[in-house]
């Protein structure tokens, strides 16, 4: 099993942005990214988090993200919006429509705004955290390759397409909880790989379609209890890519075949002003309620108590961003290195065999 380091978050940043800079990143959006990845990882969501930074800076370097995009807004309606994001890099483009979603919200009530054409947005956590940090309640869902097989088929379609929600409360974070509507996100296997660790073999399965443990070996993943999670992969893919015009199911474009080509991925943000329908304060009083409640129920056998949906991550957040955050040992020794990245990843298919 790989070895962790704890690093600062100070330092994790710095050697991110360094990273993805002298890819070719422009200083301020390799700033949003570190910021981005640096979240995931002390919230624990390391598939989230450094283990991206090579692919990042060898998609960057090879011409697959705009590294100036246009960015524009077209307003559709009162309350509904498309951002073109022109393929720029994921987060960066992601935040500059999450932006205008708040601000479409806080108008209108509520508001459902489209990124059209973007890359690798990452955790969608850091989003909607960010919306119900201003109040709002907040849904959001992207697309990504085709890697999983359908209940019932032998071959791929959708992705992995995960779905996030946040809510205000009264005291503390807000609550946040964000899922791939796989068993296991694509992005946990890639954490496996570094960390030299197998994965359950509930998770996905080999070229022959049979379960397999070795992150390595895998061909395809599986949805969360089968047809409902692909159902709910295929509502992803409608709300996400074929609602914003874009590529859908096995048409969505590779993460890993071709890195000099744009990924014309979407993303949609659903925002709601809880003003609109009761007060605010009564709202995030029962939201606080809610957690009490919860925390109050007695734990089964095995368990130290009950957690809200997505609470674990913010304990984590609260105690790496203090103490240090856990990063394998071989992703930091990259991240301190002079290579920009690795040359591993262009061509080798949805499931990057290197």
């Amino acid at each position: 099993m790989e070895e962790t380091v704890n690093v600062q978050p100070a330092r994790l940043h710095e050697l991110i942005q360094e990273k993805l800079s002298r890819a070719g990143l422009r200083k301020d959006q390799a700033n949003l990214v570190a910021e981005h990845l640096v979240f995931a990882d002390a919230c624990g969501i390391h598939s989230h988090g450094a283990v991206r930074v090579d692919y990042y800076a060898e998609r960057i370097a090879k011409g697959g993200v705009t590294l100036d995009p246009d960015i524009m807004f077209e307003r559709t309606g009162a309350s509904t919006g498309i951002v073109h994001c022109d393929n720029g890099v994921g987060q960066y483009a992601a935040l500059n429509a999450l932006d205008y979603a708040i601000d479409m919200a806080k108008e209108s009530g509520a508001a459902i705004v489209g990124a059209k054409r973007i890359s690798h947005c990452g955790t969608l956590s850091y989003y909607v955290k960010r919306a119900a940090e201003e109040n709002l309640i907040a849904i959001s869902m992207c697309q990504s390759d085709p890697m999983v097989v359908p209940f019932g088929g032998s071959e791929n379609y959708f992705g992995t397409n995960p779905i996030a929600f946040a809510i205000p409360r009264e005291q503390g974070a807000p609550v946040v909880f964000d899922m791939a509507t796989t068993v296991q996100a694509w992005g946990k296997i890639l954490d496996a790989r570094s960390k030299n660790q197998q994965i359950p073999d509930s998770w996905a399965v080999d070229a022959d379609g049979e379960p397999t443990s070795n992150p390595h070996a895998v061909q395809g993943l599986l949805p969360v209890a089968g047809p409902k999670g692909f159902g709910l992969m295929m509502m992803v893919d409608v709300l996400s890519g074929m609602l914003l015009g874009l590529p859908f199911g096995k048409n969505v474009s590779s993460m890993y075949t071709d890195l000099t080509e744009k990924r014309n991925l979407g993303q949609i943000f659903i925002l709601i002003d809880p003003n609109r329908f009761t007060d605010l304060p009564s709202f995030k009083h029962s939201v606080e309620t809610m957690v009490g409640e919860l925390h109050e129920i007695a734990p089964a056998v095995g368990f130290k108590q009950v957690y809200y949906p997505g609470e674990t991550n913010q304990i984590n957040y609260e105690q790496y961003m203090s103490k240090g955050i856990p990063i394998a040992e071989k992703i930091l020794d990259y991240l301190e290195s002079d290579t920009i990245h690795f040359n591993q990843y262009g061509g080798t298919g949805s499931f990057a065999t290197i």
